[in-house]
């Protein structure tokens, strides 16, 4: 069992967190031979702040923000030493409580929005249904707050579009759809799940700054779940990095970009390309991440670090509290440069 993390950002404000999670650890398969796909993992969220998560395909970030909103498959199996919002612990609760607090107090916008929105149905109905699920309104007015939502995202004649089914819209409208959705019960907390995957580069910097100007007015934390580093070094007040399932390393956004203490996370800076230097090749990191259940003894990033040494192959090292008040998941943490080049939200 991982200690309790120490709360580095406790200095800069004396309220308590809005999402906390110590310890989440989340089990597929059989019980008799479970699959661990997320170890372990400690995360912090203040109210009103944005919390990036970052890591390779496949690291199990989808999977964290599923087992936070109660949405994975029914054999998953959800484990944490604590798993709380607002204080009120999750695990445990009714799945009829867990269900009225989704959209309500929890919301989130999927990575494929095409796939997300229901095809037999007009935008209109299933905003209504959202609607319906949280709130008390006449039918006129929860048509009326439809129209408000679609257009607070950005949707030109919201009235005519509420009309139209999902094969009618563009991705880039059908995630603004999504995020209306996302905000009918006024959540405090949104978590958006590779928000920009399936879409062109454009409308991907819209979604993005939409996402931050909602956050903004309507004072929500944000959980940002993404491997584009840029997007996140530009959005996020917090970056917490993930390698085979865990969290190895927390800390400031200004920081974590400027002052990377885990060699994974230095390394994935050093393979952007904003670090690459004219006429030489792009750095990249050898290897490969290793499969759930498969992982070496020990640290599970050493097979491919730079800077492993036989300590590494014996044993697990903990998310523990270095300087500037990051927490890192090494026994010989980095000091290197981070991507100076990368702008950071003030």
């Amino acid at each position: 069992m991982s200690p309790a993390i120490p709360d580095p950002f406790a200095a800069a404000t004396p309220r308590p967190p809005l999402l906390e999670a110590r310890g989440l650890r989340v089990e597929l398969g059989r019980r008799a031979e479970p699959v661990r796909v997320v170890d372990h993992v400690d995360l912090l969220l203040e109210p009103g702040r944005v919390l990036g998560l970052v890591g390779e395909s496949g690291c199990g970030k989808s999977v964290t923000a599923m087992a936070l909103m109660g949405l994975l498959e029914p054999g998953a199996r959800v484990h944490a030493d604590a798993l709380r919002f607002d204080g009120h612990e999750l695990l445990g609760t009714s799945a009829a409580r867990r269900r009225r607090h989704n959209g309500r107090d929890m919301a989130m916008v999927f990575q494929e929005p095409m796939s997300s929105l229901n095809p037999c149905y007009t935008i209109g109905w299933q905003l209504d249904e959202m609607l319906r699920l949280h709130g008390r309104a006449s039918r006129s007015r929860r048509r009326e707050l439809a129209e408000q939502l679609l257009a607070g995202v950005g949707i030109a004649a919201p009235g005519e579009r509420l009309k139209a089914y999902p094969h009618q819209l563009s991705g880039g409208m059908s995630q603004r759809v999504m995020i209306a959705m996302a905000l009918a019960g006024h959540p405090r907390l949104l978590i958006a799940d590779e928000p920009t995957t399936a879409l062109d580069v454009t409308v991907q910097a819209q979604i993005v700054e939409l996402l931050l100007d909602l956050q903004r007015q309507r004072g929500m934390a944000l959980l940002l779940i993404s491997h584009d580093l840029g997007l996140v070094a530009s959005a996020a007040d917090q970056v917490a990095v993930m390698y085979a399932g865990r969290v190895v390393e927390l800390a400031a956004a200004a920081d974590i970009f400027r002052r990377p203490r885990h060699p994974y996370t230095a390394a994935l800076l050093e393979a952007l390309p904003e670090r690459a230097r004219a006429g030489a090749p792009l750095r990249t990191l050898p290897g490969t991440m290793p499969a759930p259940g498969q992982l070496p003894p020990g640290c599970a990033f050493h097979p491919r670090c730079p800077h492993a040494r036989p300590a590494c192959a014996v044993a697990e090292p903990a998310l523990h509290q270095v300087a500037h008040g990051a927490l890192v998941r090494c026994f010989f943490p980095c000091h290197g440069p981070g991507s100076d080049a990368l702008e950071t939200r003030p």
